[in-house]
């Protein structure tokens, strides 16, 4: 099918700011230079954190794997370049909240040799194989959610996979690294997109773009025009257009409802980033070691940079010229991004765009006043919510309620926020009231092990008791039956025991008879010892 015939369709809500893309666009992506020192986070993606495999002290080689998957639900860690670990230990993480994760800090040798890589033989590998190397590479997603992509990449068993989307929307302000990779390397971002549709066996691959970036959408649709089951489809620009669900529904026309998958109705999407990762470790044998970062704000020369995880970010703004007056990093846009707890933590596989903010970029926000109920927040919602109902209960700490208005369907992108006449921050409300639920919960499961692990020891007690009385019962019963064995194999014993029996029966008859007198003779006594 043309691209240009594809029938779009539209999702309710959404809004439209000023998106400040053109700054960091005008010039081509160049790689950062290699930084003093690496400090590499094990946990960059959902799921368990995974396992350091160096020691303080020892050399690795680029791409070389410092940390294992901890399981399915999880992705491996590389060496950004080559060098000498000097600290395994908890540094500060790329989150507002300060917290700190067990990281790997490497010191580079300046040699920046790659560990020996080869081609991963995809088309005579088996499905599981390839997903188990995805997994080792270190894959994941790359347009903010940092889910493991090989979990993602497994065709649907009840329903067949149809189309797989990818997602080169980009809608939120200043961001535009997905903008110039489809500009710059679209040849390879279409070999990965054809690994991953013959993983998932989908009938076709549409790739959405914003039709506010008319070089990005040539590029595509000129590298894939000899692809006839991959189509390039420019779709509206309109905020949040880069969400998933939002996406497949201006590409297909299919609303994924509450509590259901897209993969139910045969559908999966993943970014444009993450189908050049996939290509790079399966075609050129290459671990995701590095991504497209777009560096805006305060600096003399708004661009993007190729960069290595575990980059300082300060080192890495400071390469487009840091002004003075910059009071923190904003990590991704301004609608969903977090500000760092400081200059220096690393970039992680979730950055996509480091923002040097100013208070003159991102004002204090207006004192916050009573919700009014106008209900701009409903009509700007694009996931079909009630904000204010759910703002309400959230701020009662009504969580029970704030759940059944489908609390966590709420995908955080702001809008609610950003049309408010109020100043109401009511995101920050929808994630204390998620975060209060996620620990409630944890404490019901803790509560819940206790309680079975406490059931358990009592049953393992009464259970011994039981075995103990068992045994004990058995002892006895045999201790019977071999007494009576013996009985009925010796009858002089037998004999000999009514002759004892007979003779005890004589004693106790004359006792009974001598007893009369015995009883007379302190009765006289008794009686003259009264007169």
């Amino acid at each position: 099918m043309n691209a240009a015939l594809r029938k779009l369709f539209s999702f309710n809500g959404g809004v439209k700011p000023q998106t400040h893309k053109a700054e960091s666009t005008r010039t081509p992506i160049v790689p950062l230079p290699l930084p003093p020192v690496f400090v590499v986070p094990l946990h960059q993606s959902v799921g368990g954190t995974p396992i350091p495999l160096v020691k303080p002290g020892q050399k690795v080689l680029k791409g070389e794997r410092i940390g294992a998957a901890d399981g399915n639900y999880s992705a491996a860690i590389h060496a950004p370049t080559s060098g000498t670990v000097v600290a395994v230990e908890p540094r500060t993480m790329a989150h507002t909240s300060g917290l700190s994760m067990l990281s790997v800090v490497i010191e580079p040798d300046g040699d920046d040799q790659w560990l020996a890589t080869e081609k991963f033989p995809f088309q005579s590998a088996a499905p599981d194989e390839v997903r188990d190397y995805l997994r080792d590479a270190g894959i994941v997603g790359l347009g903010g959610a940092v889910f493991p992509s090989h979990m993602k990449l497994k065709p649907g068993k009840a329903t067949p996979m149809k189309t797989l989307v990818i997602n080169g929307a980009e809608c939120e302000p200043f961001i535009t690294c997905d903008d110039m990779l489809m500009r710059e390397r679209p040849a390879e971002i279409l070999r990965g997109i054809c690994i991953m549709r013959e993983l998932l066996q989908a009938e076709e691959a549409v790739v959405g773009i914003e039709d506010n970036k008319p070089e990005a959408i040539a590029s595509m649709q000129t590298a894939a025009a000899t692809m006839p089951y991959v189509q390039v489809v420019a779709v509206p620009t309109r905020y949040p257009a880069g969400g998933a669900k939002q996406l497949i529904r201006v590409l297909t026309g299919i609303e994924v409802p509450h509590g259901q998958r897209s993969t139910d109705y045969g559908v999966q999407c993943f970014n444009v980033g993450t189908a050049y990762a996939i290509h790079e470790a399966i075609e050129l044998g290459r671990p995701l070691i590095s991504r497209i970062v777009t560096v805006a704000g305060h600096v003399d020369t708004p661009r993007n940079y190729e960069v290595r995880f575990g980059t300082p970010m300060d080192f890495l703004v400071q390469q487009a010229g840091l002004k003075t007056g910059c009071d923190g990093f904003v990590m991704g846009g301004p609608m969903m991004g977090f500000r760092m707890p400081a200059f220096d933590v690393p970039v992680v596989k979730a950055t996509n765009c480091v923002i040097a903010a100013t208070p003159a970029l991102f004002p204090p926000p207006p004192p916050e006043m009573p919700c009014i109920r106008c209900g701009e927040c409903a009509r700007a919602c694009p996931t079909d919510l009630q904000p204010f109902e759910m703002y309400w209960h959230s701020r009662a700490k009504n969580f029970g309620k704030a759940q059944e208005y489908s609390l966590f369907d709420c995908i955080e992108c702001g809008c609610c926020a950003y049309v408010c006449p109020s100043n109401i921050p009511l995101v920050d409300y929808y994630r204390f009231a998620k975060t209060e639920i996620w620990a409630r919960e944890r404490q019901m499961e803790a509560a819940d092990s206790a309680r079975q692990r406490f059931e358990a020891r009592n049953e393992r007690i009464e259970r011994e008791k039981r075995e103990k009385a068992e045994k004990l019962a058995a002892r006895a019963a045999a201790t019977r039956a071999t007494a009576q064995a013996d009985a009925g194999s010796a009858p002089s014993a037998d004999g000999a025991d009514d002759a004892k029996k007979a003779l005890i029966a004589a004693a106790i008859e004359r006792a009974k008879a001598q007893k009369p007198a015995t009883a007379e003779a302190p009765a006289v006594a008794d009686a003259s010892t009264q007169d």
